[in-house]
């Protein structure tokens, strides 16, 4: 089986930027799952569904029909054929994505694609619960945190205009709800590698992380 990297944190710490990098330099694929929660969530908003109704969201969730590309320079994702990488990405989705990803039977039927994505491997997996839940015998395992000003500075600088204060309270809102659900929290592996991205830029963090792949396929 091919390598597989589980890049895991908090929003904002650098999970995206980081995984695409990655796979860009080794040739690898790259799987956003946040985007496919994204996506449901988006979908239940079209449909009307209230994503605070956890019954609501369990009994649709079936319903949409999700495509992840795995090219990490150009990710897409689709519902029902039509490409949502941007509507997902808007403030409706972001406030409301946490709820939705609690729900035991979303994070159930997107735990399935996810491996099915994965499949045998040469792969980053960026999420909230990869190297926990999804994919525990990841090759290579990562937990990148960042303090939360530093977050909210990067977060605020992707959607122009945003406060950034606002956008740091928001941050730790979602951090308390990833970290407190019932299902799949946020939390680090056991035999991760915590790598705190405040200090460095995008290029050193995507070094040391190769460096860790490289080091693991050389083990293997």
């Amino acid at each position: 089986m091919g390598v597989v990297v589980a890049m895991d944190g908090p929003s904002g710490s650098g999970k995206s930027s980081t995984s695409r990098g990655v796979a860009a330099r080794l040739g690898l694929r790259y799987l956003d799952t946040g985007a496919m929660f994204r996506a449901v969530t988006w979908w239940m908003l079209e449909h009307g569904v209230d994503p605070a109704d956890a019954g609501a969201v369990a009994a649709h969730v079936d319903r949409p029909l999700l495509v992840s590309g795995t090219d990490p320079r150009r990710p897409t994702i689709t519902v029902d054929g039509t490409d949502v990488a941007g509507p997902i990405r808007g403030p409706e989705v972001t406030a409301a994505v946490s709820a939705v990803s609690a729900v035991p039977a979303v994070r159930e039927r997107l735990l399935r694609e996810q491996r099915d994505v994965i499949g045998d491997g040469d792969i980053v997996v960026e999420g909230r619960d990869i190297g926990t839940v999804v994919a525990p015998d990841a090759a290579v395992k990562v937990y990148l945190t960042a303090d939360a000003a530093a977050r909210a500075l990067r977060r605020a600088a992707e959607q122009a205009g945003a406060d950034v204060s606002a956008t740091e309270q928001d941050l730790l809102r979602r951090d308390s709800i990833d970290s407190g659900r019932a299902t799949a929290p946020l939390s680090m592996a056991a035999d991760a590698h915590h790598l705190d991205t405040t200090p460095y830029t995008l290029d050193e963090v995507v070094d040391r992380v190769v460096a860790l792949v490289v080091e693991a396929r050389e083990d293997a």
